[in-house]
């Protein structure tokens, strides 16, 4: 039989807007409709994403810029596109326009981003999430700055803006981008929306065979 391959979809948003905790709820969401799911983030565990993480605070400008892409391009060959291979939905915990947002904070342009970035697979579908400014900033403060970029008070403005010019990038790249408020929205809900948008995708697919392999989540 042949296997179809997956789907890929990536979650963005500024610090503190609820990423980490939709990709968990789209990911039950769509397991307890019988889809294969395998959920993942960037920067990765494999070792060039951990060493990212550890100096993220150390390293600025077009030389993280390209960690993180050396990162994406490793996480790639590794862990997702043998995931899609496998017939399995791909949930990325930040992906490129995480990168379209928070290396431009760090003063690298878009072109140079870009270009860093041509050969990557792109998101079948790229969910941005988005709150008001003070929204986010009130729970920076409750849930403490991950790094540099979040201990600036004046940050979560710059980056709904830049996140609102990287949706308008992917889609003139061809990439179905769909935009989520979380501040007036469940996790649930928008898992909800996320799962129904994916469903109206053209060729999509329903629920995978049984995994004959076993993936740890």
């Amino acid at each position: 039989m042949t296997q179809h391959r997956g789907t890929f979809v990536t979650v963005d948003g500024p610090g503190g807007v609820g990423k980490s905790t939709l990709v968990t709820a789209l990911a039950d969401l769509l397991r307890g409709h019988g889809h294969r799911v395998h959920s993942t983030r960037e920067p990765s565990t494999r070792p060039i994403g951990a060493f990212t993480r550890t100096h993220a605070d150390e390293i600025s400008g077009h030389a993280l810029a390209c960690l993180v892409a050396a990162d994406r391009y490793d996480h790639l060959v590794h862990e997702i596109r043998p995931q899609l291979a496998a017939g399995r939905t791909v949930v990325c915990d930040r992906y490129l326009a995480s990168t379209l947002v928070v290396q431009r904070l760090d003063d690298v342009p878009e072109p140079f981003l870009l270009a860093l970035n041509n050969d990557v697979t792109l998101p079948d579908l790229a969910v941005i999430l988005t709150a008001e400014p003070h929204v986010v900033a009130e729970r920076l403060t409750k849930r403490g700055a991950h790094h540099r970029f979040e201990r600036d008070p004046g940050i979560p403005a710059r980056e709904l803006a830049l996140y609102e010019q990287a949706a308008r990038t992917l889609r003139g790249m061809d990439v179905p981008v769909l935009v989520l408020d979380t501040g007036n929205t469940t996790p649930s809900e928008a898992a909800a929306q996320i799962a129904s948008s994916l469903a109206r995708r053209p060729g999509s697919v329903g629920p995978s065979d049984p995994d004959p392999l076993t993936v740890a989540q």
